[in-house]
């Protein structure tokens, strides 16, 4: 940041106390945001094991959230009978966990380059393009990323992005 976040007339450096508010400031409400999104996910997929028609979706919003244990204060981001994701077709259907799954894969294959100790690892970017980018569907999309990491995908990478504390 003190490279580039530049005051326009005098060229100083922004102050290193107001950098690490913005850094801070990067994780705010991360916790809220997560269990809304996994709920969404959760009701997402539960709909679509539902062995009965829906025919309430207020009451199976509900009993799900509350089988979950969602606490009151965490709404849903998309009320069920509008969550226009579930119901766009066949091809979506159970697919909202998909955009975090998408972050999970992100943070994960990143930290292989933090882990080098270079965002721009020349080996660890052959690996990425040779082992994921390249393969298409030859080879089936979780041993691709095997491949690539040496193991499953971990979530540990997103939840420190997103600034909660890791147990070792």
């Amino acid at each position: 940041m003190s490279r580039f976040a530049l005051h326009y007339q005098t060229g100083e450096p922004l102050p290193a106390a107001l950098c690490a508010k913005i850094k801070a400031a990067k994780t705010f409400n991360q916790g809220f945001a997560t269990v809304e999104y996994l709920a969404a996910a959760l009701v997402d997929m539960t709909l679509h094991l539902a062995t009965e028609p829906v025919l309430d979706p207020e009451a199976f919003e509900r009993d799900t959230l509350s089988a979950l244990g969602m606490p009151d204060e965490v709404v849903m981001r998309h009320r069920t009978p509008q969550f226009g994701h579930i119901f766009a077709g066949d091809s979506y259907s159970a697919g909202y966990y998909s955009y975090l799954w998408a972050e999970v894969l992100d943070h994960d294959a990143f930290e292989a380059f933090v882990q080098a100790g270079d965002p721009f690892d020349k080996t660890i970017a052959k690996r990425l393009h040779d082992d994921i980018m390249c393969v298409g569907n030859s080879v089936d999309p979780a041993q691709a990323y095997r491949n690539f990491r040496g193991r499953d995908p971990a979530i540990d990478a997103l939840l420190r992005a997103r600034g909660f504390k890791l147990e070792l």
